[in-house]
């Protein structure tokens, strides 16, 4: 194949550490079960059909740290089955209830299916660890997998303590390493956040490339020939690919991407909310506010609240012709690169929240696979490949330092940053120099104190997710993005304290390991200065 230029698509899926032993039912853990109903096996499903098929494809898949710990663990991998077995259940009267309703009762039978085939896949093939589906995908060649920063922390707001960007990057590196058996190639950096500098710790860790948003690329010093259609060399060697605004927007938007289409299904109608309450009552939360069940019967139909019965084949048959599209676009986006570009063959850089697929967008799984089937039979234009494919070709790459950026509100952390959650740094930057102090003054910890040092490590990095400062900013669940800040912050604290007196509780110790077990192997001399 003689192409004119690549295609990278990314997938990064993300999911803040939410794990409550201490709660039978805790809402914040549906977050997980939500999106490996709706995202993580209609994708896996998808992948493994197109290699059984021998369809030729690469796709890049960054999987966080907080996300692995949560699908290896044990406590939710066994609540994840007992909630498919009430989304069941509750479809089963859904199909009893809507008998009469032919339209309606078509969708009930396609969601009993879909919760039955996932809990099949779950159990049955995934032993209820889904990380085995994605080493085995990464294993017959279509996907290359990498991680993010241990727990999604935004790195350019920690670099006033280097330490613990370091042990941020080589936390991750290390958990990947274990869990899919490859160091990771490359790492996604949580919300795109890139300060000048950070590169060298990814290179420390065997980083060879990550992402910026466009801007991050396109001011760059010095300017960049190519804009983001080339990666760039950092001086540390290791490489900055830059996102491509339109294909982004064709896919991102809701408004003027794909997933707004009248035709797909409308998210925000739900039976946890339209059905009669003492009817939901057993499928909502335990303080019986409503909540959202995954089972929704209308489509997006029109901006009124007026909303008309959902259509499975029209919408599928909406995905594959908007798949063409977007294989349309970018054959002709790399036509025209290639003639701007001469020898250098154009790369075009797609990457995407993995969770807008199948979650937010229903059909988006479909679209995915409809878009690398035509890609793969129907075109000759472009080819797709991962960042470490493109390095591989492309040895050579111009040296220039990308700008602080981020993607989100305005482009420069101004989301991670302001009113309602910069509070948080002040106490998160003391913990991170406590913990560069407790690194370095014990070179020959006891037992116990090795485990409080651990603990104090897991509690550092837990706080320093950059979900809990999004979450104050949007305004969604803040009293529990509050809580999680406070509760890690004072976690750690009573730990630096107890290790600097000598007089370490074994018992609340033991609480800590219990609630926040994430990285059980982690070594806390990473923040060794």
């Amino acid at each position: 194949m003689d192409e004119k230029g690549y295609l990278c698509l990314v997938l990064h899926a993300h999911l803040p550490y939410v794990r409550h032993p201490e709660h039978e039912l805790f809402l914040e853990e549906d977050w997980l079960y939500e999106s490996i109903t709706e995202t993580y096996i209609p994708l896996l499903i998808s992948l493994e059909r197109l290699s059984d098929e021998g369809i030729r494809y690469r796709l890049t898949i960054s999987l966080s740290p907080s996300l692995v710990g949560m699908l290896k663990d044990p406590l939710l991998q066994d609540r994840y089955v007992r909630h498919l077995e009430k989304l069941t259940e509750l479809s089963e009267k859904e199909v009893r209830r809507t008998e009469g309703q032919p339209d309606f009762n078509r969708l009930a039978r396609m969601y009993l299916d879909r919760f039955s085939a996932a809990r099949e896949y779950f159990v049955g093939r995934c032993e209820k660890d889904l990380t085995r589906a994605f080493r085995e995908l990464q294993e017959r060649g279509g996907v290359e997998l990498i991680p993010c920063a241990a727990t999604h922390g935004y790195l350019p707001l920690m670099t006033v303590v280097p330490e613990a960007v370091r042990a941020q990057i080589q936390v991750a590196a290390d958990q990947h390493e274990k869990c899919f058996g490859r160091r990771p190639q490359g790492m996604w950096l949580p919300e795109c956040g890139y300060e000048p500098g950070v590169d060298r710790f990814l290179s420390e860790a065997g980083i060879r490339f990550f992402f910026t948003d466009a801007h991050g690329i396109l001011h760059a010093n010095p300017r960049p020939r190519y804009g983001v259609f080339a990666p760039i060399f950092c001086p540390s060697g290791t490489a900055a690919f830059g996102r491509d605004i339109e294909s982004s927007r064709q896919v991102w938007s809701s408004k003027e991407g794909y997933p707004g289409d009248y035709l797909y299904r409308e998210f925000y109608r739900d039976v946890g909310y339209d059905m009669d309450y003492e009817y939901v009552r057993p499928y909502i939360c335990a303080d019986g506010k409503r909540k959202n069940t995954g089972i929704k019967y209308y489509r997006i139909t029109g901006p009124s609240a007026h909303k008309e019965v959902y259509d499975p084949d029209a919408a599928r048959e909406r995905a594959a012709t908007h798949a063409g599209n977007f294989m349309f676009n970018r054959e002709r986006q790399v036509e025209h690169l290639a003639q701007l570009m001469g020898a250098r063959k154009p790369i075009v850089l797609a990457p995407y929240d993995a969770e807008l697929f199948g979650h937010w967008w229903y059909e988006g799984p479909e679209w995915l696979e409809f878009l690398l089937r035509k890609i793969a039979f129907d075109q000759n234009t472009l080819r797709l490949v991962t960042p470490s494919d493109y390095l591989d070709e492309n040895p050579t790459c111009q040296v220039s330092v990308p700008s602080l950026s981020s993607w989100g509100w305005r482009g420069y952390s101004e989301v991670w940053l302001e009113k309602s959650n910069d509070w948080i740094y002040p106490h998160l930057h003391m913990a991170a120099r406590r913990m560069v102090e407790l690194a370095s003054a014990f070179a020959d910890p006891s037992v116990l104190e090795r485990r409080a040092l651990s603990q104090a490590a897991r509690e550092l990095l837990l706080a320093q997710g950059s979900d809990w400062a999004f979450i104050m900013k949007t305004g969604t669940m803040v009293p529990y993005a509050v809580r999680r800040t406070m509760e890690h912050v004072g976690r750690f604290g009573e730990l630096y304290r107890a290790l600097k007196s000598g007089n370490i509780d074994l018992e609340r110790l033991e609480e800590m390991e219990w609630k926040d077990n994430i990285f059980p192997e982690i070594d806390y001399r990473v923040y060794s200065a």
